[in-house]
C-alpha cells in the first residue's frame, strides 16, 4: 500500500489530523533548516545558484573586482585624450572577456552549465590569432587559412568540451 503520511505509515490506516500533523512538523523542520532539504526543488536537470562550483580562492569576489576594472577601464576611454582611449579600451575588453571566460571554465568543469560554445570559440579566436601571425597575414590566397584552421578547431574543441561536460554530469550534455 502507498505510503503518503509522511511518516512512513500507510495512508488508508491514519486519520487526516494525523496527516496533517505530520505535514506540519514536515514544514517546521524545514523553516528551521532541518530535513532532506531546506531548499527549493527545481526541475531535473535545471541548476540552482546554490549548485554553482565555488572560487578556488573561497569567497573573496575577485572576479566581480575584475568586472568593475574593466568597467571602469572602458567607460575611463571615453573621457580621456586619445592617445590613451585605446589601450584603455584594449584593457577593459581584455580584463572582462578574461573574467567571464575564467567564471565559464569553472561552471562548464564543475558541471553546473555547459559552456561548450564559448570555450571552444575562446579557443578558435586563439587559433585564428596564431594562424595570423604564423603566416604573418599573407596575402588574400592565405587569408583564408586562418579561417578554416578556426572553424576546424572550434569543431573539435566543442566536440571536446561537450564531452567533458558530459562526463562531469553523468551523461548530460548540457544544462540551462
Amino acid at each position: 500500500m502507498p505510503e503518503r503520511s509522511g511518516v512512513g505509515v500507510p495512508a488508508s490506516s491514519t486519520s487526516r489530523a494525523d496527516r496533517d500533523a505530520a505535514r506540519q512538523q514536515r514544514a517546521e523542520a524545514m523553516a528551521r533548516g532541518e530535513g532532506p532539504s531546506s531548499r527549493r526543488r527545481s526541475r531535473p536537470g535545471k541548476t540552482s545558484f546554490e549548485d554553482r562550483p565555488p572560487a578556488p580562492w573561497g569567497k573573496f569576489p575577485l572576479v566581480e573586482i575584475v568586472v568593475l576594472i574593466a568597467l571602469v577601464l572602458l567607460i575611463g576611454s571615453f573621457f580621456v585624450d586619445s592617445s590613451r582611449r585605446g589601450p584603455m579600451l584594449l584593457g577593459g575588453l581584455a580584463l572582462g572577456s578574461l573574467a567571464g571566460l575564467e567564471l565559464s571554465i569553472r561552471e562548464h568543469f564543475g558541471g553546473f552549465r555547459s559552456h561548450s560554445a564559448l570555450l571552444a570559440g575562446a579557443v578558435a579566436a586563439a587559433a585564428i590569432t596564431l594562424t595570423y601571425f604564423v603566416t604573418k597575414g599573407g596575402g588574400a590566397a592565405i587569408a583564408v587559412v586562418p579561417v578554416v584552421v578556426g572553424g576546424v578547431v572550434f569543431m573539435a574543441a566543442f566536440w571536446l568540451f561537450r564531452q567533458a561536460f558530459a562526463r562531469r554530469t553523468g551523461g548530460v550534455g548540457f544544462r540551462r
